[in-house]
């Protein structure tokens, strides 16, 4: 989606919010001994409290409002009777829509104590997402998104999950541009337009490179090679100035 007028910034500004404040939410709620089932229903109560609706449930029957991955799971995990221990490491995506806007965000989240390895990995995982999210701006180039990604990652001696892309969204929850690296790319060759709606996304790891799915389930994603793997998303406008950030808590 590229914005066109103000009406549509303010659509995705409402829907954006409602993510981060739900995300942030759930986020708080975190204690060992709660079940992903139980995590799901504060993320569930608070979207329809404002009227939006999960994005994956309603797009592509995924079984549950919010995706809660625990430790090996990287991605797309079902909420269930799964409860959540100390010294986990929690990753929750929330995507919602509201009035045909849609908007996705994600963090990843530690249940104390942790080993201090994974609270580095976690601090880097959301300075890898801003050191993509820097290269955001109308007329840069796309593949500057992975390739900042590609430098931190490098410099402080992690891997990044080269199957799971950054993506358009707006009016849907995937849409052009698909398949945004935020790893370096050396094919990409497209340029960052004025208004241009979509997420950043990296996936960063203490040595998995893949994410793959288990035999019998068709949603959720482990690291290849089993990993600790850190996600954090925000989707963004990209302007003049840099990104207008969407899924910030309001």
């Amino acid at each position: 989606m590229t914005i066109t007028n103000d009406d549509e910034l303010q659509g995705l500004r409402e829907i954006g919010r409602i993510v981060a404040d739900t995300l942030a939410a759930m986020g708080k709620a975190l204690e060992p001994g709660i079940t992903t089932a139980e995590l799901d229903a504060i993320g569930r109560d608070m979207l329809e409290r404002h009227g939006a609706r999960s994005a994956p449930e309603t797009v592509y029957g995924f079984p549950g409002a919010t995706c809660i991955s625990i430790n090996e799971e990287v991605a797309h995990g079902i909420p269930g009777g799964r409860r959540i221990l100390a010294g986990d490491l929690v990753n929750i995506d929330v995507s919602a829509q509201k009035a045909g806007y849609f908007s996705d965000t994600g963090a990843s989240f530690t249940v104390p104590p942790v080993d201090r390895r994974i609270e580095k990995l976690c601090r880097d995982g959301k300075r890898a997402l801003w050191a993509g999210l820097g290269q955001v701006g109308a007329g840069k180039p796309v593949a500057g998104i992975g390739e900042a990604v590609g430098r931190f990652a490098q410099k402080n001696g992690y891997t990044l999950v080269r199957n799971l892309a950054s993506h358009g969204i707006g009016r849907s929850l995937h849409e052009e541009p698909k398949e945004i690296a935020t790893w370096p790319e050396r094919s990409e060759r497209r340029v960052i337009q004025k208004g241009l709606v979509f997420t950043v996304e990296p996936f960063l790891s203490l040595g998995a490179d893949w994410a793959e799915h288990a035999e019998g389930d068709r949603w959720t994603l482990y690291s290849e090679p089993r990993a600790p793997t850190v996600q954090y998303e925000h989707t963004v406008v990209a302007t003049a100035n840099g990104p207008l950030v969407l899924t910030l808590p309001g």
